[in-house]
């Protein structure tokens, strides 16, 4: 199932999931029922003029007409010396199925042009059941996406988990040479088929836009990266986790179409990949995600195929490792003259057992700087791309405030700020002079961190950015604040109202600010943000009412007017429009934040407050 080449389908290098900030935030958006007359992209106008005629959402059709599912005991010829299913089975089920829905639903024969998106949950034990199901969200000119969904069930609690999701796109390859137009997905019966339709569009328009935003993204930090990492004795070169292996593709290994089968090829790459990382980290690491296998042309029996993998870098508990696949049919083989039929990123974690950390690499050569830096935009992509096309609500998150809990409120805000601060494991995005942003996730949780060095005392520092009614005089993003009551010396109740950001509806927040001074010499100057609900200050109609977790500023200071001034924020629904810009690459706005901040602290005296 793989590509033989389209016309339809865009190969753009090795940043395929890149994203643009204003597409990743639409998508979020995107939550209600669409239209047979919507626009999907340039591309697809004569898709859109075939579909116009046809009242395409009203008709009655069986889901089942783009839906494929596999079942399948895990049986101990499916499993690795663990126990466990390989990662490599269980790609070639999923590609399987995904390639039937497309078949499915077109009616013609399909190829796999790229896999991507896949996230893997849980690891499945010999015994238990494995179930696949691939369903068709979406059909353009004559590409067409597949959702993918595994779960797992347990055969004597019979409990049921999902293992991975994961999103694959098919080209139709008739037999005919006349390019076809696919039929359109015409039933939508539940809410989220209506979203899977919508993001898939802007799913495929990330793809086709994505290798601008990764090379803007490799330019900038390839500027930031530390020239002497090469030089570094501590770390270990990825030159030597670099793996090469053949396979001659048997009549076993091709697929109904004649090809080499697909889901073959990604077990290969993946066998060769986990190598790769095992060689660098001493032991059996689990695959975590599958940032991309791209498929740029076909192999057929008789072809040898070259798996190159190497490490590419590692980020503390996960390693990323590129895996290239070169075919030679026998001419191309005794002239030395491959084919680059294949491409793919997969990202290898510790078990989590126990705190193993995978060693830290460096490259040596022009060619592994490249591989180093862009491992570390495609690792800032994915965590982008995750939290913003998630369409996850946060629930409520505000607690009521009164008089009467104000003490607890207090602390828990300084507390939460003081444990964010604390975290280890924050990863650098962008090093610039008297700014560096860092980004730090765990589990589903995303939070961000500013440091900015100010030629400021760090008392002054503490007490301007503490009254929060002087924001908006170096925070574009803030149209008003005031204070809505005093509860003491140290807390105050705010209610702020926010620019609009993509030309989305304009947010507020109502929050408490704890601030803190030192208690002795060494400590901190803390200011910390959460929201709350207070009476006196309902929704406003012409605002979104959001909310903020946990947030702040930790303020240290030196003895010769300098101070260093850290921001952090949790990073919630309604404050991720704010910041998507900088996750993404696709804009400064957090770094020009800072800047006008530095520039309002060290111009302006401090107020008492």
């Amino acid at each position: 199932m793989n590509l033989a080449g389209s016309s339809d389908c865009m190969d753009t290098g090795p940043g395929d999931s890149c994203c643009l900030e204003r597409s990743l935030l639409r998508a979020n958006t995107i939550l209600k029922p669409v239209s047979s007359h919507e626009t999907v992209g340039a591309n697809d106008s004569k898709a859109c003029n075939h579909m116009e005629d046809t009242d395409w959402m009203k008709e009655k059709s069986s889901p089942s007409l783009r839906q494929v599912e596999m079942c399948q005991f895990v049986l101990p010829f499916h499993a690795n010396h663990k126990g466990e299913l390989s990662a490599g089975q269980l790609l070639k089920w999923i590609d399987t199925t995904a390639c039937l829905a497309a078949e499915k639903h077109s009616g013609i024969p399909c190829v796999t042009a790229s896999v991507d998106d896949i996230q893997f949950e849980e690891t499945v034990k010999i015994g238990q059941i494995i179930n696949v199901k691939a369903t068709v969200n979406r059909a353009f000119n004559t590409s067409m996406e597949a959702g993918i969904t595994v779960s797992v069930q347990d055969v004597q609690s019979g409990n049921l988990k999902r293992v991975c999701v994961g999103y694959s796109t098919f080209v139709a390859r008739p037999a005919a040479a006349d390019k076809i137009i696919l039929k359109p997905v015409k039933c939508l019966p539940t809410q989220e088929d209506h979203v899977e339709y919508s993001l898939a569009s802007e799913r495929r328009r990330l793809r086709l836009d994505n290798e601008k935003a990764f090379n803007k993204l490799m330019q900038e930090t390839r500027l930031q990266t530390d020239a002497a990492n090469g030089n570094d004795s501590s770390l270990v070169s990825t030159e030597t986790t670099r793996v090469e292996s053949i396979e001659l593709v048997l009549p076993p290994h091709a697929n109904h179409h004649g090809n080499t089968f697909g889901g073959q090829i990604m077990a290969w790459m993946e066998n060769a990949a986990s190598v790769a990382a095992s060689r660098l980290c001493g032991f059996s690491p689990i695959l975590k995600s599958v940032d991309m296998f791209k498929f740029r042309g076909p192999s057929t029996v008789g072809d040898r195929l070259v798996f190159k993998a190497v490490v590419n870098n590692t980020f503390q508990k996960s390693v990323e490792v590129g895996v290239r696949v070169e075919a030679y049919n026998i001419e191309e083989w005794t002239q030395g003259k491959p084919r680059h039929i294949n491409s793919a990123f997969l990202i290898y974690s510790t078990s989590g057992v126990d705190n193993r950390q995978f060693p830290g690499v460096k490259y040596t050569t022009k060619d592994g700087l490249r591989r180093y830096v862009g491992a570390i935009v495609r690792k800032r992509i994915r965590v982008a791309r995750k939290h913003i096309l998630s369409c996850k609500e946060d629930g409520p998150l505000s607690v009521p405030w009164e008089k009467s809990n104000q003490a607890y409120l207090s602390y828990n805000n300084i507390a939460a700020l003081t444990v964010l601060a604390g975290r280890i494991g924050w990863e650098i995005n962008i090093s610039q002079p008297k700014i560096r942003t860092y980004m730090h996730e765990e589990y589903d949780s995303l939070s961000v961190k500013v440091e900015m060095d100010v030629n400021v005392l760090a008392k002054n520092s503490f007490y301007m950015l503490s009254d929060l009614s002087l924001r908006p005089k170096w925070d574009k993003h803030y149209l008003d604040c005031k204070e809505v009551e005093s509860v003491g010396k140290d807390d105050r109740l705010y209610h702020i109202k926010c620019q609009e950001v993509n030309k989305e509806k304009a947010r507020d927040f109502v929050v408490l600010m704890s601030r803190r001074r030192p208690s002795k010499a060494g400590e901190s100057y803390i200011i910390a943000l959460r929201s709350v609900i207070v009476a006196s200050v309902p929704p406003d109609p012409g605002y979104t009412r959001s909310e903020v977790l946990c947030a702040g500023f930790v303020i240290d200071g030196d003895a010769n007017e300098h101070c260093k001034v850290s921001y952090y924020n949790q990073v919630t629904s309604g404050v991720l429009p704010f910041v998507a810009g900088t996750l993404t690459g696709w804009s400064k706005s957090v770094e020009e934040t800072a800047l006008s901040c530095i520039r309002f602290l060290e111009s302006v005296q401090s107020v008492a407050f």
